[in-house]
């Protein structure tokens, strides 16, 4: 098996590569890896969310090689493809951060859906098969009630999401028109070692750590569905193997939570008083309001579970942070 992953050196898609090849952080370990004759050939344009370290576990491995470049370059990625003799490509690359999508849309369009497209063309010319990693978001929001089904229609409500939600469609077109096999999962919010600290829980771990107070958007009761970043990758590695041409998979943490009640849980592991390191924001606009994600279909067909749960991830992600500062303090000086 040779496989194309892009993005490999984000959040999310190192924590895949580093599962393949056997690094992965649960105390355990008993998630899938690759034999030794696979490889992998990752790519990533190391824009300022991107980590050479997250990949830094395995870059003795032979199995794997880094090659730097945007899934916007065509020639490249099919270049990439030629050369290695790949057979299939996971697609991880994506701007993602919702604030910076309401401050600035275009390259949330570009990146997401263009390069989504540029990478789709690519596949279907040359015979691969295909996985698009997508989120929970393109369904908008929930009420009080319920969960996200894979039938439910995209409503997505920030620029972010709207970018997600069209590269989707576009992978739904070309299994219908070019009968491309091509597979589609959706998570919720993730969390874990080497999340750059503009997300929720570590910008809140690192400001604690650094003096600072967590910022809480409204009064902090929108609720998120949390999911280890080991587990969504362990899902999305079983959607690629097992998946049909055209399936969706939601893949969701079994852990909703109000952002308040997560504020406080990371106060607490840091011995902290919340009320006194807490600063209420104004809200996001266009906030959604709740996401929940029913996993049954990833349980039935694929046969999936999280091997985290939500107690024990935050346990180790918040002693990861205290133990890797140097890690987040060199990044955040460079995105700045």
């Amino acid at each position: 098996m040779k496989l194309l992953v892009t993005g490999s050196a984000g959040f999310i898609g190192s924590a895949f590569v580093r599962m393949l090849l056997g690094k992965s952080f649960h105390p355990a370990n008993l998630f899938p890896r690759l034999g030794p004759d696979d490889r992998i050939v990752s790519l990533d344009l190391l824009t300022y969310a991107a980590s050479m370290e997250a990949l830094a576990p395995i870059a003795s491995d032979p199995r794997h090689q880094f090659i730097k470049g945007d899934i916007r370059d065509r020639r490249l990625v099919e270049s990439l493809v030629v050369e290695h003799q790949l057979d299939g490509i996971l697609n991880f690359a994506a701007e993602s951060h919702v604030d910076r999508s309401i401050e600035g849309s275009a390259v949330f369009a570009e990146t997401n859906i263009l390069g989504t497209l540029n990478l789709l063309e690519v596949a279907r010319l040359r015979g691969l098969r295909f996985l698009q990693v997508s989120t929970d978001e393109v369904y908008g929001a929930l009420g009080n009630e319920g969960s996200f089904t894979e039938k439910f229609p995209l409503e997505p409500n920030s620029p972010y999401s709207a970018s997600k939600a069209g590269a989707d469609c576009f992978v739904r077109a070309f299994v219908e028109t070019h009968k491309l096999e091509a597979v589609i999962t959706r998570c919720s919010n993730n969390y874990g070692p080497y999340q750059f600290p503009e997300k929720f829980l570590p910008l809140a771990i690192t400001r604690l750590l650094r003096g600072g107070k967590i910022p809480i958007y409204g009064q902090g009761l929108n609720v998120r569905d949390w999911l280890h970043v080991e587990d969504h990758v362990h899902g999305i590695w079983l959607a690629y193997q097992k998946g049909k041409p055209g399936d969706v998979f939601n893949l969701g943490g079994f852990g909703e939570v109000a952002n308040i009640e997560m504020a406080r849980k990371l106060a607490a592991a840091l011995g902290k008083d919340f009320e006194s390191n807490a600063e209420y924001v104004v809200d996001r606009k266009g906030h959604d309001w709740r996401y929940s994600m029913d996993s049954a279909l990833a349980q039935r067909e694929l046969g999936w579970k999280p091997q985290w749960t939500l107690e024990a991830g935050l346990k180790h992600m918040v002693g990861w942070y205290q133990e890797e500062s140097k890690w987040w303090e060199g990044l955040l000086a460079r995105a700045t």
